[in-house]
């Protein structure tokens, strides 16, 4: 049962499911579900589809997270960042407004849902971890500029393409004298209206006398007011014959069970970007659902949030949707509107599924240049360039990542910006362990402390030389120190016992341990001693299935204290049987 229980956490919280969380979720199913309508059919189209498969992608998608998920307010569905990878994926594959696009895109997220499965099944969630927050901001902040950028379109009523930032820009500049100056007017105005919306309505509320959460909870829902208003001007006015564009016919009905192609051909074409959507989706979902967790004391699983979000995208691929992940606007919405449970975006599916049987006609003369607005005022919030402030102050590598991500996003499209994100972060890891931090450490008078040399006014002693190791060893680092003590030991010729410090060290695989063998052999031909302090038990553990601690040079002090007033007191290189009998 407790198997059963860590793969369906619906069993974990149905438990304790009572008459006040219904209560609750409905609220938040309610405000969460007048809030997805027009986001979702304007993510659908930033993706190249149809409107409809925005609706059906926060159906089944919602249902199966409610089932597999561990976070209590997380809503998933259609993202703008995801879209655009989405559209960037599959218009490689297929022209849109094509069936094979459709088909291109539900592949991608039946791949993308396989790939966070196995992963999840495998609890490799820590892999998230490799992605740098500053190469995130750095990709977001970039995906965030292509697409307002590529929004622009629809608000000015022109046709203008690009993959990067610099084809989008010309573009438009070229068909500029096409602009349609209704569509125009609609667009600004609309866009206008959602930033008031963002930054002026709840302090209006609030001057006339509305609670502060109502006020909020207007303000989260007002941006439907824009989808009335133009939705309603064009209707009466007839705008569409003035070649106002507008989303048309939707179907009215159900998600479809739909069938992806998992021809070898597609597959081989779409295996990257899947990977590379569900890295981007799964970091941005477990990001929202862990700031939200903490603020009611609950607690994530990573690896189990991997099989709900391979579930929710694995149900879009059958149910002609496209991939999905946890969004942040959506589940700060749920969140603050009272969510205690994931049947909160159960009932939100619920409410969806009735939308999209007798709502969709509607939305029939809403004008694309307010679902762009909608995007575009959505989009720009993600934007941040503050980080290449903060990066830059705090540390030139990670603005170096955060800057090239964002250049190669925006020059090269969106998957070579994703791709080397993660390239970059792999390597920037790399590049900070290959050069740990070694200090050479002494006794601070009066204590049994040791503490940089540098740093404090220590004791130290010219035959000792005295080495805190402060990062793991292995393979990327191991020559590092090599290199480092030899030039050290050539420096002081008077050096006897060389000690490394180790109480930071909770690793050292068989390279390092190579180098440490090196290290032993040299010293020892050199007529100095070698000693280990402070060895962590793991690790003392995995040196002593070797011979590295029966050839060493030296002994292994419990202390580093221990080291230094033994081998002060006794300068020259002793065996490790003579420093046993000290």
């Amino acid at each position: 049962m407790k198997l059963l229980r860590r793969y369906l956490p619906i069993l974990e919280w149905g438990r304790t499911y009572d008459r006040n969380a219904l209560t609750n979720d409905l609220v938040a199913a309610v405000i969460v579900t007048i809030m997805l309508i027009p986001q979702s059919l304007a993510y659908a189209l930033l993706a190249g589809l149809p409107p409809e498969a925005g609706i059906y992608a926060s159906i089944v998608p919602i249902l199966l997270y409610a089932v597999f998920g561990t976070s209590r307010a997380l809503a998933v569905g259609p993202v703008a960042v995801v879209s655009l990878l989405t559209a960037s994926a599959v218009g490689q594959v297929a022209a849109q407004g094509t069936a094979g696009y459709a088909v291109a895109a539900l592949t991608l997220a039946g791949l993308s849902g396989g790939f966070l499965m196995i992963l999840g099944v495998l609890r490799l969630g820590f892999l998230a971890n490799f992605l740098s927050h500053p190469v995130i901001a750095g990709f977001i902040t970039a995906s965030g500029l292509l697409i307002a950028t590529s929004q622009l379109k629809h608000i000015f009523g022109i046709k203008a393409g690009g993959e990067n930032l610099l084809e989008m820009v010309l573009s438009l500049f070229e068909h500029l004298g096409q602009t349609n100056l209704i569509t125009l007017v609609i667009g600004v105005c609309a866009t206008a209206f959602l930033f008031w919306v963002r930054k002026g309505l709840k302090p209006l509320l609030r001057r006339i006398g509305f609670g502060p959460r109502l006020a909020d909870m207007i303000t989260k829902v007002g941006p439907v007011a824009a989808v009335v208003v133009t939705t309603a001007l064009v209707s009466t006015l007839h705008l569409d014959e003035s070649g106002v564009s507008i989303v048309g016919a939707v179907p009215q009905s159900l998600p479809p069970f739909t069938l992806p192609d998992f021809s070898l051909d597609l597959v081989s074409q779409l295996a990257l970007p899947a990977i590379l959507i569900s890295i981007i989706g799964f970091v941005e979902s477990i990001s929202v659902a862990e700031t939200l967790a903490a603020k009611k004391r609950q607690r994530i699983n990573p690896d189990q949030e991997l099989i709900g979000l391979g579930a929710a995208n694995l149900g879009a691929a059958f149910t002609g949707g496209y991939p999905v992940t946890g969004g942040f606007a959506r589940s700060v919405v749920n969140f603050d509107a009272g969510a205690e449970t994931p049947a909160a975006g159960a009932f939100t599916a619920v409410g969806l599924a009735i939308a999209a049987v007798a709502l969709t006609p509607l939305v029939y003369f809403l004008p694309k240049a307010t679902l762009a607005a909608t995007i575009v005022v959505a989009v720009l919030s993600l934007v941040d360039f503050s980080i290449l402030k903060k990066t830059w102050t705090y540390s030139r590598s990670d603005f170096a990542a955060v800057i090239t991500t964002i250049l190669l996003t925006l020059g090269l499209g969106v998957e070579i910006g994703v791709a080397s994100g993660v390239v970059l972060s792999v390597l920037l890891h790399l590049y900070k362990t290959s050069r740990p931090h070694v200090a050479e450490v002494g006794l601070v008078p009066g204590t049994q402390h040791f503490r940089n040399v540098d740093r404090h006014k220590v004791d130290t002693n010219a035959g000792l030389l005295s080495l805190r190791i402060d990062e793991s060893l292995y393979f990327v680092n191991a020559r590092f120190l090599e290199d480092l003590i030899q030039n050290r030991v050539q420096e002081g010729t008077r050096i006897r016992n060389v000690v490394l410090m180790c109480s930071a060290v909770n690793e050292i695989d068989y390279s390092a341990l190579e180098s440490l063998e090196a290290i032993n052999r040299r010293l020892k031909d050199m007529g100095i001693g070698l000693h280990l302090s402070e060895v962590k038990g793991p690790v003392m553990d995995k040196l002593k299935t070797s011979h590295f601690i029966d050839d060493l040079n030296g002994e292994v002090f419990l202390s580093q204290y221990r080291a230094w007033d033994q081998l002060t007191r006794f300068p020259y290189p002793v065996s490790s049987m003579d420093a046993a009998s000290l």
